[in-house]
């Protein structure tokens, strides 16, 4: 079997983040330290070796990058500062480019001009739904309350119309996102035609997936447990909110004060709980730049935590505005917080940062698929 040779391949990556990988000499040392690395998914020695060669096609169907989760030990130890941890965040976002059809992924991490773009085109079309659109079919904004003193949210915002546009973003990213992790399979499992999996084997396996999604197992075993507590609270809670908000719109957007303890708030003020929690850390380390895993930061993971920091305040300001009846701070809140969310799940999601959550339980799933593989 032939092998392609892709010449451009260091400069394609260099657009990702990737510094200067010459700098490693392959000692192996990188490979020896990392807790995760297991015999026959060995990285990140291999993978640099595949960048410096120009071997496109077999980065393309690597499993690996997705199983690092950046404890840093690989570049603590690295004598010659070659950052493999950082190299293979890098490939990450250079994975995710080549998962996505569209092409949009490789715009935005390539380009701040497209993804900068991008948010405020749909921050602005935000705005003035609200502003423009809704009020010529008769919403308008209202100082009137509540028989408990809320404010009337839905006189403005109109439950059936904001739940359709839910599910209607939820369906076109949820396609985008599954288009995707199809393409990684086919990558990754299917392109090779040199060895095949089972139907059964797809399912016994499958509870791999469901696990490493909700528990997130794999950081457990990198040095600072604290990068998995902070992780896992982010990713929990943001799961919660994406559902609630989704799903089960109309029983959270509501007019009613609820008591605290009720179990809307109470999910309410876990997701909010988790997204501050791991939101804080991220932001505290890249700001300090002690820790190796915040050292180098490109710029989709500033836009992604700027993006996410102001979903959550906004939403925190929408919940006590309306519970203590100031209605005008009410909307303005509200209109924020959707002018940033909606962006952010539109690019995010299927594009960049939050797809990651979706490509590592699969890499896992994909990984135990591979080892179960017979030849063809």
């Amino acid at each position: 079997m032939s092998i392609r040779v892709n010449p451009e391949l260091r400069n394609q990556l260099i657009q990702y983040g990737i510094g200067d990988w010459n700098a490693c000499y392959h000692c192996g040392t990188c490979t020896a330290m990392c807790p995760l690395s297991e015999e026959g998914f060995l990285f990140p020695r291999k993978k640099i070796r595949l960048m410096q060669m120009g071997l496109e096609a077999q980065l393309e169907s690597s499993v690996e990058p997705w199983l690092c989760y950046y404890c840093g030990d690989c570049t603590k130890t690295c004598p010659r500062d070659a950052n493999p941890g950082e190299l293979m965040m890098s490939l990450r976002r250079y994975l995710t480019s080549r998962y996505d059809w569209t092409g949009l992924s490789k715009k935005f991490y390539t380009s701040e001009t497209w993804e900068i773009g991008f948010i405020l085109f749909f921050a602005v079309m935000v705005v003035l739904s609200f502003l423009v659109i809704l009020p010529s079919f008769g919403f308008r904004f209202t100082t009137e309350l509540t028989a408990q003193g809320g404010v009337k949210v839905n006189s403005f915002a109109p439950i059936h119309i904001v739940e359709k546009f839910d599910w209607t973003m939820a369906i076109i990213v949820a396609s985008l996102l599954i288009s995707n992790i199809l393409r990684m399979y086919y990558k990754i499992i299917w392109k090779s035609g040199q060895e095949k999996v089972s139907l059964f084997v797809h399912i016994r396996e499958f509870w791999l997936l469901i696990f490493n999604f909700a528990v997130q197992p794999k950081f457990s075993k990198c040095d600072d447990k604290n990068y998995w507590i902070s992780h896992w609270f982010l990713m929990s809670g943001y799961t919660i909110m994406f559902i609630v908000i989704v799903v089960y719109l109309p029983w959270f957007q509501t007019e009613k004060i609820l008591p605290i303890y009720n179990l809307q708030r109470l999910l309410g003020y876990y997701a909010t709980f988790g997204l501050l929690f791991g939101l804080l850390v991220a932001i505290i380390g890249r700001a300090r730049r002690e820790d190796v895993k915040f050292r180098f930061s490109h710029v989709s993971d500033w836009l992604f935590l700027f993006m996410l920091t102001s979903t959550v305040v906004t939403g925190i300001l929408i919940h006590i505005f309306r519970i203590n009846g100031m209605a005008y701070a009410t909307y303005i809140a509200y209109i924020a917080h959707m002018a940033v969310l909606v962006p952010m799940i539109l690019i995010e999601v299927p594009f960049s940062k939050w797809s990651h959550l979706a490509y590592r339980p699969f890499a896992v799933y994909f990984t135990q698929l591979k080892k179960y593989a017979i030849p063809r």
